[in-house]
């Protein structure tokens, strides 16, 4: 038997999804820029699915566009923001434990001229609001700050950077990646009083390949594609629509479902705790704190990438941390200051709504296995 605790890496397309997708491609396959009947219909069917995520996200339809994945959206927030703000400076406030992203692109400006502030966590990940607040400055553009850390689950202080750049009259736009916050915690574009959030669809039960970018209404961003118009001009191209209307059922059910999916998750976390002290009580947990779906622990003086292996052989699917550092050591986890013997053996465990206590007895079991069958590094 198959468990799968890498949610954060990617969710399985859900059923509702999947017939959603099949149905856009078999039936009302029309391109929606077309004027005739077919095309109209799949119009439409655009309309209703930019409705269905824009109140999944809690804001107007007129304020999202449809991309291809949360690196598109990120990409764009960041340079379009650097774009509207050139004439009022070239400062960008940031934090060390962003996706890559957000980190590579701000880099690119930063290799261009702009000025980065990094903003550095505390050993649980946590960042300062204060700190937020005293980088802030005149010529302070874009401060982007993720929701939720996709390796720690951390929540970072969006709403109070936002609080802070009204008071003190500072220029900048505010930018969340919310990937890992999306349908995950509760919140709106409005109450974090963010300019630009990014979402992706695979994170949620929908398939790769689609996500979406907020823009706060009145926001006149360059767009990210010039051609033929579409999405309101700002991003051309013909919809994926069999993806954008798969994007919509997985929003119209985990918006159904989001309170109960966090309340199964929060027990299911704390119960993974409470397991993992019982069965490998060297296991250490990092934090427990933010979101509920994700837990980093790590199993000291052992090699992630090692016991990755070692429990996938035993069916049981967990992260040596985000899925797209690709073997390389993860800045975020390094940004902790963490000894070497407790990076070495960091695991990420993240669940969705279907996750069980029987794939948190079939981890733990693993790990008291691998505690046994494996060597320890001497390092």
């Amino acid at each position: 038997m198959e468990h799968y605790l890498d949610n954060a890496a990617t969710t399985q397309v859900s059923q509702a999804a999947a017939e959603a997708a099949l149905a856009a491609m078999r039936e009302g396959f029309g391109n929606p820029s077309s004027g005739y009947a077919l095309g109209r219909q799949a119009k439409d069917a655009l309309n209703s699915a930019r409705a269905d995520v824009s109140a999944a996200l809690g804001c107007a339809p007129d304020e999202l566009f449809f991309t291809s994945c949360g690196t598109e959206g990120d990409n764009w927030a960041i340079h379009a923001a650097a774009a509207y703000g050139k004439r009022q400076g070239k400062h960008i406030v940031t934090s060390l434990i962003e996706h890559a992203a957000v980190l590579e692109p701000v880099k690119a400006l930063e290799r261009e001229g702009y000025e980065v502030t990094y903003l550095k966590p505390d050993k649980s990940g946590l960042i300062d609001s204060k700190a937020v607040e005293a980088a802030l400055r005149p010529d302070t553009v874009l401060v982007s700050l993720m929701l939720v850390n996709n390796e720690l689950g951390t929540l970072l202080p969006v709403r109070k950077a936002a609080d802070a750049i009204r008071r003190i009259g500072c220029p900048a736009l505010l930018h969340t990646d919310a990937v890992q916050g999306f349908l995950k915690v509760p919140f709106t574009p409005k109450e974090l009083g963010a300019d630009l959030v990014t979402i992706s669809g695979h994170k949620i039960h929908a398939p790769k390949g689609v996500g979406a970018l907020y823009i706060r209404k009145g926001l006149k961003l360059s767009p990210l594609l010039r051609g033929g118009g579409q999405e309101n001009g700002l991003r051309s191209g013909t919809e994926a629509t069999a993806q954008i209307a798969a994007f919509a059922a997985a929003c119209r059910e985990g918006k159904a479902r989001l309170a109960g999916d966090i309340a199964c998750m929060t027990a299911l976390r704390a119960y993974a705790v409470k397991r993992l002290r019982e069965a490998v009580p060297e296991a250490v947990v990092l934090t427990e704190g933010g979101a509920p779906h994700i837990l980093p622990i790590s199993l000291p003086n052992y090699k992630s990438e090692v016991l990755v292996r070692f429990l996938s052989d035993r069916g049981v699917y967990v992260s040596s941390g985000s899925a797209c550092h690709r073997g390389k050591p993860s800045h975020v986890y390094a940004a902790l200051g963490l000894p070497k013997q407790l990076l070495d053996g960091v695991l990420r465990v993240s669940f969705c709504g279907g996750s069980t206590e029987d794939d948190v007895n079939a981890l733990c079991a693993a790990l008291a296995e691998a505690k046994q069958a494996l060597f320890p590094t001497l390092s």
